[in-house]
């Protein structure tokens, strides 16, 4: 029944039509043998449901004949496919097995970091919270440096001017308007400043002859690879070797004329090791110092004497 409304519609519409498929968004004559009878081609208006041309949803057939006009339609071939009417639009995206693999691990690591926040969530907010403590702290007392390392600084005006002027026990001391260089060194010695006048109060003390002090002081100083560093060093060694302790006395010397190495301090700090290890009758360490003047230092005023030393040296080994 509704097959025989369907044919009778179509055949209202295109009673005058000759034969015609509806293709794409155009009419295309479709070849029969009463096409070539009639020979005419008449614009069909309208669209397929289908994209690209294919057979799909329906096909209008027109059939004009001699005796008179009647239209049928036909249903769609079972055999071809129906495709996607989206597939032009969204084309399937092809992925690789690599980025497979790589969305997998993806997906695997953030479900077990969920899992693990999920089963161990007071572990990690104290954790967490741990980090932002220490952070603060950290902060802080990186302020509270920096205030009193200008603090330590301001102090040490007053002792570094008499220090200079070889004024050293009033350096040490200081007075009612100023604290001393060993006092500075006790309240402030965990600033830069501190450290510094630790050093500064060393100096004085070896020269005012306080040797156990001056030692102690040289020996807290936090010594870096630079000139006061290798000073520091080679006030210890000196220490060493008025107290009679020759071997440490040379090894604190070549200490000294390695962790800063210049053209000026350390061919001086390798002859003092040479003498001093001379003195311990340790002959092959006072040997190599004075090897070292000649070879990296030939050019410096020790070198001058090198010759001579290493003869009288190699004359008692």
């Amino acid at each position: 029944m509704l097959w025989s409304r369907a044919k009778k519609s179509l055949r209202k519409r295109f009673q005058r039509f000759p034969v015609y498929r509806l293709s794409g968004c155009q009419a295309a004559p479709f070849q029969s043998a009463d096409f070539k009878k009639t020979g005419k081609h008449v614009p069909v208006a309208g669209h397929s449901l289908l994209p690209g041309g294919q057979q799909g949803i329906l096909f209008v057939f027109a059939q004009h004949h001699l005796n008179g006009s009647s239209v049928g339609v036909t249903r769609p071939d079972p055999t071809t496919p129906f495709p996607d009417p989206m597939s032009t639009l969204n084309p399937t995206r092809k992925v690789s097995r690599r980025q497979e693999l790589r969305e997998d691990t993806v997906v695997t690591f953030y479900a077990r970091a969920l899992d693990i926040l999920e089963n161990h969530r007071q572990t990690v907010i104290y954790a967490v919270a741990g980090v932002v403590v220490a952070v603060l702290l950290a902060l802080a007392w990186s302020w509270n440096q920096g205030n009193r390392n200008e603090q330590a600084l301001s102090e040490m005006a007053d002792a570094v001017r008499l220090y200079e002027a070889g004024s050293w026990q009033a350096a040490l001391d200081g007075d009612a308007s100023f604290l001393g260089l060993t006092d500075i060194a006790e309240e402030y010695g965990s600033t830069d400043a501190g450290n510094l006048a630790r050093f500064y109060a060393a100096d004085a003390l070896f020269r005012t002859g306080d040797m156990d002090r001056a030692l102690e002081f040289f020996g807290s100083y936090s010594k870096e690879s630079d000139y006061i560093g290798a000073s520091a060093f080679a006030g210890e060694a000196a220490i060493h070797e008025l107290q009679g302790d020759h071997n440490r006395a040379g090894d604190l010397f070549m200490r000294a004329a390695n962790v800063f190495a210049s053209d000026i301090t350390s061919p001086m700090y390798l002859s003092n090791a040479a003498r001093a290890y001379g003195r311990a009758g340790n002959t092959a360490d006072a040997i190599d110092a004075l090897e070292m003047i000649a070879e990296e230092y030939p050019e410096s005023q020790e070198a001058r004497s090198v010759e001579f030393k290493l003869a009288q040296l190699r004359a008692t080994n």
